[in-house]
């Protein structure tokens, strides 16, 4: 069947969801071509870029790899496959090294012999930093320290933070930077040659709005005098290649975007909305066939992320494997890979294209637990196959017969442990009233944030006076924190 005629797709939704063998009892690879010669791209937000639909994860083999697979070759082998997103995180363990070692198989370190220009500006590196600030006095580090502290993260303990793989106690999200860049393209030891970047860095894992307080901390007034600089003012120095914040001493340009990771659209929403200078670039969050059973991605931030043109990268498409294993550690070390493709009661391909078609995601980034000479078998050429689908190509029927199926692993618990759980639509929230004389009359003025939505979206507000409906307000996604007014 060719990746691109998906004749039979609908009839292949329905019989997996009715658990029929027919189809099934083949290898799950089955329904994907075997090779993509140019793979599909989509504009990624306003970053002026064009995108693969599948990017490479930085965790699963990448950052656990078994005994018998080499993590550098599965990186080397996306590259030459056409994959041109790549994805590691400073939390991520060994990931960045075997970035490294696949980087200059690849010619892709600046300085090296042979070192390859053209296809370093070809793809797209982002890393990730979960430290929050840029800067801390010692006064406002004994304050952290103290009881109540202050917000976010310092990186290590006291306070604690990510851990060790994240940096040594007290270093700042600049530290972290550089942390990626010796790792990928310098010695390990600290140096990086000139002419190395990252493409895009992101606030990792921001889970709280005090995450969201610290790293915005000095943006609209940077002062290198502060106690307290976030890592957003730091970083955009490093981006632009200025010294507001006296962090950037060399004027250094390490880094060509910005964004952040969330796994609670509530937070992604506040994060966005307080980006009133359009910072923020790029957004990772999880996106699968189970969305709709936690505090759902789909009708609450990727709208808002739309409207503000960001760019979307899907994660957690399989859940962290827990779409075909058990426990919580799935996927996430050397003995606990998953190295089919896909399940019966779950195809991989279903849930790739699942991710794909949901408006407004531009690229998914997938885990790899195996690769192989073999093409059927590799899940990597496999994966690349089932993401050659167009946005928005499977109509409402189709999806929810992928959600169906996606339902009946775990009871639908395939999230836990990474996307709250489900709320039922909110009601407007910080609501006000005021009022004033005009001409005589008495003019009342409402106003409200958005409502969170559930599982359908949210069409409108309704204002009634008592029994009376006295009018409507159509919902738009919030890109600032202006609220809606009646």
């Amino acid at each position: 069947m060719s990746h691109d005629t998906p004749v039979s797709r609908r009839s292949f939704i329905s019989v997996s969801a009715a658990a029929s063998v027919g189809l099934l009892a083949v290898p799950h690879f089955a329904f994907g071509q075997v090779g993509v010669a140019a793979p599909l791209k989509r504009a990624f937000g306003r970053l002026n870029f064009d995108v693969t639909t599948m990017g490479l994860g930085g965790q699963a083999a990448v950052q656990w790899p078994p005994p018998d697979l080499d993590a550098a070759e599965i990186i080397v082998k996306a590259c030459k496959l056409g994959v041109n997103y790549f994805d590691t995180s400073n939390g991520y363990g060994a990931s960045a090294i075997n970035y490294g070692r696949a980087f200059r198989l690849l010619n892709l370190v600046p300085g090296q012999p042979g070192y390859d220009e053209k296809l370093r500006r070809s793809i797209w590196l982002t890393s990730k930093t979960g430290l929050r600030w840029a800067k801390l006095s010692e006064g406002a580090l004994s304050r952290m320290s103290g009881p109540g502290g202050l917000p976010g993260r310092l990186g290590g303990p006291p306070p604690p933070g990510l851990g060790p793989t994240n940096g040594p106690a007290g270093s700042f999200a600049v530290d972290d930077l550089k942390r990626s860049l010796t790792l990928i393209f310098g010695d390990g030891e600290g140096s990086y040659p000139p002419g190395a970047y990252l493409d895009m860095i992101l606030a990792h894992g921001v889970g709280t709005l005090e995450d969201v307080d610290a790293l915005f901390t000095g943006l609209d007034n940077p002062d290198p005098t502060a106690e307290q600089i976030g890592a957003y003012a730091a970083l955009r120095d490093y981006r632009d290649g200025t010294n507001l914040t006296g962090l950037n001493p060399k004027q250094e340009r390490l880094v060509h975007h910005i964004g952040f990771s969330c796994h609670d659209s509530g937070v992604a929403m506040d994060l966005l909305q307080r980006d009133t200078g359009n910072l923020v670039e790029g957004m990772l969050i999880p996106i699968n066939a189970n969305d709709f059973n936690y505090f759902n991605f789909q009708n609450n931030i990727i709208p808002v992320a739309a409207a503000k043109n960001v760019g979307v990268i899907g994660m957690k498409v399989f859940a962290r494997g827990n779409f075909y294993v058990q426990g919580a550690n799935a996927s996430r070390s050397p003995d606990t890979q998953y190295r089919e493709i896909g399940s019966k009661a779950m195809p991989s391909r279903s849930l790739v294209e699942y991710a794909l078609s949901t408006p407004g995601v531009h690229v998914a980034v997938l885990g790899i637990d195996h690769i192989d000479s073999d093409p059927k078998r590799c899940q990597l050429t496999q994966n690349l196959s089932a993401a050659q689908i167009a946005a928005a190509s499977l109509s409402k029927t189709d999806r929810r017969a992928i959600e169906r199926m996606a339902a009946q692993i775990k009871d639908g618990a395939t999230n836990d442990g990474f996307q709250p759980t489900n709320r039922w639509m909110s009601g407007p929230r910080d609501v006000e009233a005021s009022q004033e004389m005009r001409g005589g009359q008495r003019v009342v003025r409402i106003a409200w944030q958005c409502a969170y939505a559930a599982i359908d979206p949210i069409a409108e507000y309704e204002i009634w006076r008592g029994t009376v409906n006295v009018g409507k307000v159509p919902h738009r996604p919030q890109t600032t924190k202006a609220p809606l007014v009646f």
